[in-house]
């Protein structure tokens, strides 16, 4: 592995081994040079100016042995000092490998401790990316350094993009609030005449359009208001049972899938989490929905609850047209609508489920099924 391919802990403790390293190769240098100026300094002080031998063989009586070899005090000393510098230097790399292992510990450990914060900052920011509230700031306690700081601007980030978001969601349902009274009326407008048989054979068409784009405008309107409300809503949970919502949700969509020919099938088990009841059964109905609408003639869905070990969820699979995987996250987008949709659907109806789905703490994902059509899976945290 590359040093540009380690972590930022890795190659922090690497450059701080590194440079102790280095320095303590060239302090010990210096301090084996030193030692050894030192002593040859201070030679005179050990050895005797005259170095010749103590005793000359021509003094001694004829039957005294000699030794083989004769030293002289300045060869000795050079035989002492060598055995010192030697014994020195072995010593120092033993101390310098020991505390260079020492300084990487204590480099990795004080590096570990300092990004400690970052990695708090990226945590935070990976939450919020993968889709919580943006509610969540971070608040960051500690040293006043260049962490602090980035922690300071993410959180004034985090503050203006709820401001905006929350303006947006708060200018939709609004808007779409204020609509509806117009709408009725004008639908009421409309109906009255119509019903009452007041209006010219010639004219019924143009009316009846227009009641059928009121229609859709209606409907419109009221994915808008169920976006909007699942984005904002402040729950009170209450004890639901996702299977009781899959049930009703099935009775809603029975007509349109008898009318398209989809074959539904259901195993509904119990399935008890808390929430907003109205909003969870939204979310089993849009996606029986779009089971539906986005379905081959005479094709099938299945509706399944259950729970695991901490989670409840409720999972649609439908037949339909082949999905790329990369197209996956783009039908979570408001009014993206899949291919061979036989409907006039606003294209909200993922998006309102995913909405709910994230107010309410959960999770949702799509993929395609073989053979063509899409597997939902909704999955809540799990009421004891």
């Amino acid at each position: 592995m590359t040093p540009y391919r380690l972590p930022l802990r890795g190659r922090l403790t690497l450059v701080t081994t590194s440079l102790f390293a280095v320095l303590g190769c060239g302090l010990l240098l210096l301090n084996w040079l030193s030692s050894r100026d030192l002593m040859e300094a201070n030679r005179d002080l050990v050895v005797p100016v005259s170095s010749e031998p103590l005793t000359s063989p021509t003094e001694l009586p004829p039957d005294t042995s000699v030794p083989a070899a004769t030293v002289s005090p300045s060869q000795g000393f050079d035989d002492f000092q060598h055995t010192v510098l030697s014994d020195l230097l072995l010593r120092s790399l033993l101390l310098l490998a020991v505390f260079t292992a020492l300084a990487a510990l204590l480099a990795w450990w004080a590096s570990r401790r300092s990004l400690h914060r970052l990695s708090q900052v990226t945590a935070a920011a990976r939450r919020i990316s993968a889709g919580s509230a943006l509610d969540e700031r971070l608040a960051l306690t500690g040293p006043d350094d260049e962490v602090r700081e980035l922690a300071d601007t993410f959180d004034a980030m985090v503050d203006r993009l709820d401001h905006s978001f929350t303006a947006q969601r708060r200018f939709t349902a609004h808007a779409s609030h204020e609509l509806r009274t117009p709408l009725t009326v004008q639908r009421t407008a409309l109906e009255i005449p119509l019903a009452q048989g007041r209006v010219p054979a010639d004219l019924r068409p143009s009316i009846e359009r227009a009641l059928d784009a009121n229609a859709r405008t209606e409907r419109l309107i009221a994915a808008l208001l169920t976006l909007a409300r699942g984005e904002n809503a402040e729950l009170t949970p209450h004890p639901v049972d996702l299977a009781d919502a899959a049930g009703e949700a099935l009775a809603d969509v029975a007509d349109e899938a008898r009318a398209s020919g989809t074959r539904i099938t259901a195993d509904l088990r119990p399935c008890p989490v808390a929430g907003d009841a109205s909003l969870l059964r939204q979310i089993a109905l849009n996606l029986l929905t779009n089971a539906v609408r986005h379905n081959y003639p005479d094709g099938t869905a299945t509706v399944a609850t259950g729970t695991t070990s901490r989670l409840a969820f409720i999972e649609v699979t439908n037949t339909g047209p082949v999905l790329d995987p990369n197209e996956i996250p783009a039908l979570f987008e408001a009014f993206q609508r899949g291919p061979e949709c036989r409907s006039d659907g606003s294209g909200l109806g993922l998006a309102v489920a995913r909405a709910i789905t994230l107010t309410h703490q959960g999770q949702v994902t799509a993929r395609p099924r073989p053979g063509g059509g899409l597997t939902v899976r909704v999955e809540l945290p799990r009421r004891s």
